[in-house]
């Protein structure tokens, strides 16, 4: 039904017959001629319905918005001065000589001709519409280039694509699992994979040496801009090899997608960081190096000043005290600063202390703070210089637990460099090494695993495992991306008896090991290799990639922020019939008041 797509047809086909398919994008008549914008997936083309041909005419005079139309013309080159250099094919038009009408079409539920202000929920509800825009099919094209390199690469460097399950046993991986009743086995349940974690790991026990997948995962968890419960990952798994060989391979996947796709150089290593000190510059494992901001450490000066929010936290083993500088800020006014305290607490901070600094050289005189009075001027000078404070500037102090703090400051550094116009243009990438093995939950008086149950810790510190869980390191790795994780992984447990170590330090009894992980534990028995691997989010990768502010825009049909689909309105109930062929008996809805 075509000969070329709208996007492909130009000058070098002057004069020639071609056959072009697609939707009516835009219709004009100029003076008894009527110009067609034709869209389809490569572009537009203008096609040009003259008087002369009353038939092809008579058609173009009916057809409406998102009319699904097949042209016969003849290609011919624009007058002089009407050239359109936004269009591939702008330099030529069609002369139509036969125009059909394949299919007519309603009217849209938004426009797609202008940037109009339209809800994401009409948008998602009527999503096969909001994708004929030329933005969202780009990106949706760009990232199909982006998961085709990826592939190229890892193709070429000896990966194997193997698919593992999608239906498989419900195991605790920092998130709930979507469950999928049984038919045949009444009362058990799927879940669905929060990751191919333990496949892949056992793909390595068989021998596989380096796997890939580009796989669907699924997670029952509270949902942010960059969180879907369904969303895809590029999983990563290779045997007989340490940190720095994958970090490599993996860093030189990365640079060549970029020079590849973008035409950006990414630099060459890139730079690392252990988590303790991006948790202590950035109060972030993931910090955004684009913004010249940093925390710094305040703790030690406020010991023994007479103001228990600074001194208490500062004396707590638990506690922070940081100071944030703002390089000008002294210009924000009081309702931003409230603004600032305001945002804060989304985080848990009890509130946001500050100095403004008007003259550096006229010491406790030329600032200005409701804190003033609580500190001594032996105090205040030391902040000063070791926040290398100048007249003009705003220093802002977080005080509480450490992980508050962190959080808190960390994210008003990332908020105050967008806000200040303080982030630099570019590609800033990092690896996080040296996380910890554990952290504890103080709500429930236990370790949980930092990153997962299954990654190895470092050799010298093993013996932590036994004496202090706290203090052991991790063979982990995260890559990130101008503030966002790209990419996590680690060496993994190869050994059942360091394997069945860390469950008991998570808390899990040997009977729920074997419950849940028995085949693991049994597989690492039969001669498993040293293993590592990670796994990259394609879906943010895509998003910083294209400049969406949310994986949504990088996904044909994404969920809402409460994981239900506009399009198809689910999840839906479903039949008595089927439940009861389930074995499942539904529970009465509470009510409103209940």
């Amino acid at each position: 039904m075509r000969s070329h797509y709208c996007g492909d047809v130009n000058e070098t086909l002057d004069g020639q017959t071609v056959t072009v398919s697609g939707w009516m994008h835009r219709r004009r008549d100029h003076g008894g001629v009527i110009f067609i914008d034709l869209r389809d997936r490569e572009g537009l083309v203008q096609v040009v319905c003259n008087p002369e041909d009353a038939e092809s005419f008579a058609v173009a005079e009916r057809v409406r918005s998102e009319y699904v139309l097949q042209i016969e013309g003849v290609v011919n080159l624009r007058p002089d001065g009407s050239d359109n250099p936004d269009l591939k094919s702008g330099k030529i038009e069609i002369i139509a000589t036969r125009l059909e009408i394949l299919n007519s079409s309603e009217t849209p539920p938004f426009p797609l001709t202008e940037q109009a202000e339209v809800s994401e929920d009409v948008r998602l509800r009527h999503r096969y519409i909001d994708l004929r825009r030329p933005e969202m099919l780009q990106k949706l094209r760009f990232r199909s280039q982006i998961i085709r390199q990826l592939r190229n690469f890892l193709d070429d460097n000896g990966f194997l694509d193997i698919e593992t399950p999608i239906l498989t046993k419900a195991t605790p991986e920092g998130a709930r699992d979507y469950l999928v009743p049984s038919r045949t086995h009444a009362g058990d349940f799927f879940a669905l994979p929060q990751s191919p974690q333990l496949f892949k790991q056992l793909l390595m026990v068989a021998g596989m040496d380096r796997y890939y997948q580009v796989v669907r995962c699924f997670r029952d968890e509270d949902l942010r801009a960059d969180r879907q419960p369904e969303f895809t990952q590029l999983d990563i798994e290779t045997s007989f090899v340490e940190e720095e060989d994958l970090m490599t391979l993996m860093e030189t996947m990365i640079r060549d997608l970029f020079a590849n796709v973008l035409e950006e150089a990414l630099p060459n290593p890139f730079p690392r960081m252990s988590y303790a000190e991006a948790m202590a510059r950035y109060g972030s494992d993931k910090p955004d190096l684009r913004i010249n901001l940093e925390l710094v450490e305040v703790s030690d000066l406020m010991k023994e000043v007479d103001f228990k929010v600074f001194s208490a936290p500062a004396n707590d083993e638990k506690g922070r005290v940081a100071a944030l500088r703002v390089p000008n800020g002294a210009s924000l006014s009081r309702k931003n600063i409230d603004e600032y305290t305001k945002y804060v607490s989304i985080y848990g901070a009890r509130g946001l202390a500050y100095i403004k600094v008007n003259d550096i050289d006229a010491g406790r005189e030329g600032l200005q703070s409701p804190i003033l009075k609580f500190l001594p001027d032996e105090v205040i000078a030391a902040i000063m210089k070791r926040t290398e404070a100048q007249t003009g500037d705003l220093v802002f102090f977080g005080a509480d637990k450490a992980n508050i703090v962190n959080e808190a400051l960390g994210a008003l550094r990332v908020k105050l460099g967008h806000d200040l116009g303080l982030v630099a243009h570019g590609w800033k990438p990092l690896w996080v090494v040296a996380f910890p093995m554990f952290e504890w939950d103080d709500k429930a008086n236990r370790w949980n695993a930092l990153h997962h149950p299954f990654t190895a810790p470092r050799e010298s510190d093993i013996e932590l495992l036994d004496t202090d869980p706290g203090k052991c390191l991790s063979r982990a790795y995260d890559m990130v991306l101008n503030g966002t994780e790209l990419g996590g992984g680690s060496m993994r447990i190869h050994k059942a008896d360091l394997q069945t170590k860390a469950f008991e330090i998570l808390g899990i009894s040997e009977e729920e090991a074997n419950d849940k992980f028995g085949f693991l534990l049994e597989a690492l028995q039969y001669g498993c290799p040293p293993h590592g691997g990670l796994a990259f989010g394609l879906d943010r990768l895509a998003m910083l990639m294209t400049g969406s502010s949310s994986i949504r825009d990088v996904m044909a049909f994404p969920k809402t922020q409460s994981a239900s689909c506009p399009l198809t309105n689910a999840p839906s109930n479903v039949s008595e019939a089927q439940l009861k062929e389930l074995n499942i008996r539904l529970r009465k809805k509470p009510t409103v008041e209940e």
